[in-house]
């Protein structure tokens, strides 16, 4: 038994080069605004772990939808540069399947 319409889920790991999170976190929130207005993603959030990794944990209508999203120009290749540059590694995606979504939205602020 499901509350969730199908969605693609899935779960980004970073280690960010020492000095470069005010630039990464920049680079991910334009980066992801734009995904959400021009490509239909339905957002991300973005964690930093006790463990010095950052998490961005983000939610599609489908997987199809990201890879399309994706597929084309990127929205902002300048930022997506800055993020690149950023991060020292990336750890595998984790794709999650919703089961329940009790989540309520964070309000919203200027990052």
């Amino acid at each position: 038994m499901s509350n969730v319409d199908p969605v693609f889920c899935a779960i980004y790991r970073w280690r960010l080069h020492p000095g470069a999170e005010q630039t990464f976190m920049r680079a991910w929130s334009r980066i992801t605004q734009l995904l959400v207005t021009e490509r239909g993603s339905l957002g991300s959030r973005l964690h930093r772990g006790p463990d010095d990794i950052w998490y961005s944990y983000t939610q599609w209508p489908s997987a199809e939808a990201k890879a399309e999203g994706l597929a084309r120009p990127s929205v902002d290749a300048e930022a997506w540069q800055q993020l690149r540059d950023a991060i020292a590694e990336t750890l595998p995606e984790l794709v999650l399947e919703p089961v329940y979504d009790f989540l309520v939205p964070l309000p919203r602020r200027d990052g």
